[in-house]
Parts: structure tokens; sequence; C-alpha cells
């Protein structure tokens, strides 16, 4: 009988494991989520993605959506950070699309800044854009950086926001969590990306509903623990910097003064990284300017972009 026991014990292990794992992650439905959004911005985000549904490029077997709107002689690249999906640069885009053509895509779970910047040329290609401008806040802004070093004659100009330069403070500072990631529930993991958008990135943005909401949208269930395993793995990936000075590209860096996400060391490694660039501090908006902020910050794009 002792004997029969003993085969109960990886039984209960399995089992447990099991559930541990097929535990679902969290869900709540768009309505629940901007609840307490004003309802003018809730509909013009309806309206947008109505209106401006994903279009599709698949590049070795990974289904990149991006949307491509308006009708100016140049283009804008919009990049999202950690957290974000295509249309969270919506409010810029439609305010923009009147004198340029705006693009910006989703990163799905790829796991580096190369598979990255072949998929983003590609989908250009597509759209038949030669140069462009290429605007990046966070991850995004760490990417527009890779593409400047990669393709200084396709970009007109940079705008690096909310970001930080390649560095090794944060790969050192999130080597466990970077260890762990690959094994933790999805669950797990969206529900500390929840709580951090609840108690830091929240409250920084001087308590937008609308960041919060979109930021737990894509937690609830419209990004996946692959997505944030391979954005991860871009964040920490090493480059060299590139010369913009020397490669006469014109770069724009906007700031906060109170992102809970780049710290202020990072802040000041990448005004020293790029000393010629134009910086742009932004006073109490938090991590997601673009969002809670719109109006002021695509004021600051239309500045740069007109300026010879």
């Amino acid at each position: 009988m002792k004997k029969k026991r003993t085969w109960l014990v990886p039984v209960i292990l399995l089992v447990v494991i099991s559930g541990v794992y097929l535990y679902p992650a969290p869900r709540e439905s768009f309505d629940g989520l901007y609840a307490k959004v004003d309802a003018d911005t809730v509909n013009s985000l309806m309206a947008f993605r109505g209106v401006h549904p994903v279009r599709t490029l698949e590049l070795r077997g990974v289904k990149w959506d991006y949307v491509s709107l308006g009708e100016g002689p140049e283009t804008i690249l919009f990049l999202h950070g950690m957290t974000g999906a295509y249309d969270i640069w919506w409010q810029p885009m439609e305010a923009l699309q009147g004198e340029y053509r705006v693009v910006s895509v989703t990163y799905p779970a790829v796991d580096s800044l190369g598979e990255m910047e072949q998929a983003v040329m590609a989908i250009l290609d597509a759209e038949g854009v030669g140069q462009f401008h290429v605007a990046g806040s966070s991850l995004g802004g760490y990417f527009a950086q890779y593409l400047v070093a990669r393709h200084p004659d396709k970009i007109l100009s940079a705008v690096f926001a909310n970001t930080f330069p390649p560095n090794d403070i944060i790969a050192e500072k999130n080597k466990t969590i970077g260890a762990l990631l690959p094994y933790l529930p999805e669950w797990l993991v969206m529900n500390v990306l929840s709580g951090s958008i609840r108690e830091s990135v929240y409250p920084a943005s001087g308590y937008s509903e609308l960041v919060l909401a979109f930021g737990l949208e894509q937690t609830h269930g419209r990004m996946s623990k692959a997505q944030v395993l391979g954005r991860f793995r871009c964040v920490v990936e090493p480059f060299a910097a590139p010369d913009v000075a020397a490669l006469d590209v014109p770069v724009m860096i906007i700031e906060a003064d109170n992102d809970p996400l780049v710290e202020k060391v990072l802040r000041e490694q990448l005004k020293a990284t790029y000393p010629s660039a134009v910086v742009q501090t932004l006073s109490g908006v938090g991590h997601f300017p673009y969002l809670n902020e719109a109006e002021a910050y695509t004021h600051l794009l239309l500045d740069f972009l007109a300026a010879p």
C-alpha cells in the first residue's frame, strides 16, 4: 500500500504545477477598463480603431500588425514601448495625418532588435516609404536609436522619448527577473505588470484614467507573455549608440522629470550620449505623456519636425 501511495506524490505535483500554469491570465472588458475615461476620449480611440483597421505583414512566419494613414509628403514612424500597441499613438497620429503620413506598428513575440528592424523596414518598403522621421518612446526610443545606427541614410530626424541609451544598468538591475521570466506563468507576469501600472505609472501620470486603462488593456488580454519576454530581451540588448552629429541626423529628446520607469541616471546618460539633441523636459507627466498630455506632446513634435 505504501509503495502504491508513492505514485501519488508526482501526480499531485503535476496537478499543482499544471494548475499554477493553467490559471487564467487577468481579463476585463473594454467597457470595464475604460469606464472612468471621459467619453469623448473613449469614442475617439474606438473610432480610430474602426476607421483604421490593422494591416498585416508576415516575415519569416511572424505576423506584424501596423497602420498607415495620412497623405503628407514625409512619413513619421511611431514606435511604442514595452506595454504598448500601434494605437497608443492614436492622438498624435490623428493630429499629424493632415501634414504627414504616419505609420505605427505593434511588436509581436520576437527576441531581438535585429528582427524588429528587418520587419519594420519591410513594412516601410511595402508602404513605399524611403526616408522617414522616427519617434519612439521607452523601448521604442531605444529601438529608434538602433534604427538611426543601422539606417542613418534613411532617417530624416529622430525623437528619443522617455527612454535610455545603450547601458548596463537595466540588464544588471533586472538580471534575476530576466532569468526567471521564461519560466513564470502568464497570469503572474501580467499581474506584476498590472501592479506596476497601478502603483507607479498611474500616479506619475497625474492619475490619468486613460494611461491606466490603456496600460491595463495590454495586460488584460491584448499582450502575451511571449511578447513581454521578447520586448524585455530587446530592452537589454546592447549596441553601439550612433554619433548623430556626425551622421547629421537631427534629434529631439523628450523626457519627464518624474518618469517612474526611466530613472534619472539613465535620463542623464541619454542626454550625454546625444549632446547635439534638442531636449524637452516635461514636468509631472510620467512615462506616457503622448497619452495624458497628447496636445502638448503633438506640438513638440510639430515644432521639431518643422525646424530647418
